[in-house]
């Protein structure tokens, strides 16, 4: 029985999971119907549908993180600025320059694609000055973290941009007919890709080759200056998908509010899954847990009646308090206390 124990216990999702079962437990003891789901037009509803739906775009944040942790022991701070980006330039393309528009002055795919390029030049940017420059990741990525909101400014002439057609609501919504919200089918889509791009390709083990030891990945032929300037990329594309979803639940792109805070949230995430921030191995699955751990934790507080500006308080305090519990320190801790134990009961028994 011990031994079936420590093996579930030592299990790499463990910890993860179970932060989330006993967050989702918190809610359900608060919100009795927290897990209560009703069809309403067609369209799903409930706690645990809000909770899902809401953090799919911290997911695919999540998701782009990881990579840029595992490869360069660092983390992106200007994913919420580069969400704001790729909003203001999918609205500008979409309206033509106007402020407010009922039709599209160019085409939709012409608009994504354009905000999916200049997310993906973003991360490029800040994976030319981590991995070519050898700036700390930090201090290279705080350059976007705070121009980033200003360029915003600049392309929707700091205005805030509406676009008020029904299709460009889509993606941050339902698509009629469909009962679950698109934004879930956008983070499951880009988790799949992710993990099948990291599991199907050798690109997985190169990123961890990387951010394990930098200088012996060179010696034996890996280019890790592209694989890191690679996975500083991917993660602004990240970015400009999860600022496309934020965009068209509003319909509008708000340089101001969009992405606002998530850099934070995103690398929560990654922690709260039981990545090390130091770089190395990596699990995905735990940084998408984390993002659900974290949202799910939102509700909780707004359940609560928590008011919204002292939110990040109890958040701030529950993540220390989570990550605190999966350090390796704390486990070594209680390998030592485990070992005392069982040499006092031989002791014991010998007597």
């Amino acid at each position: 029985m011990m031994g079936k124990l420590k093996k579930l216990t030592g299990y790499r999702l463990f910890l993860p999971l179970s932060c989330l079962i006993i967050v989702l437990l918190i809610n359900l003891i608060t919100t009795p119907t927290f897990f209560r789901i009703t069809i309403n037009n067609g369209v799903l509803y409930g706690y645990i549908i809000d909770v899902i739906n809401r953090a799919s775009e911290l997911v695919v944040l999540a998701v782009g993180m990881t990579l840029v942790v595992s490869a360069s022991a660092g983390t992106d701070i200007s994913v919420g600025a580069v969400m704001a980006v790729a909003a203001a330039v999918c609205t500008r393309v979409l309206a033509g320059g106007e402020v407010s528009v009922n039709e599209y002055a160019n085409p939709y795919i012409l608009a994504v694609l354009a905000a999916l390029a200049v997310a993906v030049v973003c991360g490029g940017f800040n994976g030319f000055l981590v991995a070519k420059l050898k700036i700390q990741p930090m201090v290279a990525t705080l350059i976007l973290f705070t121009a980033g909101r200003g360029i915003s400014q600049l392309v929707t002439n700091g205005q805030i941009t509406y676009i008020r057609v029904d299709g460009y609501k889509l993606l941050g919504n339902n698509i009629p007919g469909i009962p679950i919200p698109t934004p879930i089918f956008v983070a499951v889509i880009a988790v799949a890709l992710t993990y099948i791009l990291l599991n199907k390709t050798a690109m997985g083990m190169y990123i961890q080759s990387v951010g394990i030891n930098e200088r012996a990945s060179r010696l034996v032929g890996l280019k890790s200056v592209k694989i890191i300037w690679m996975a500083y990329a991917f993660c602004g594309l990240c970015a400009g998908i999860a600022g496309l979803v934020a965009s068209s639940r509003i319909y509008s792109a708000d340089a101001n509010n969009i992405g606002l805070n998530m850099e934070l949230d995103a690398i929560a995430a990654v922690a709260l899954g039981g990545n090390s921030l130091g770089g190395g191995r990596f699990s995905l699955l735990g940084s998408v847990i984390g993002a659900y751990t974290i949202q799910a934790l939102t509700t909780t507080l707004y359940a609560m009646s928590v008011p919204a500006d002292q939110i990040p308080v109890y958040k701030a305090i529950v993540v220390i308090l989570i990550v605190a519990v999966q350090s390796e320190e704390l486990k070594k801790f209680r390998k030592r206390l485990a070992s005392r134990h069982a040499s006092r009961n031989v002791k014991g028994g010998a007597a």
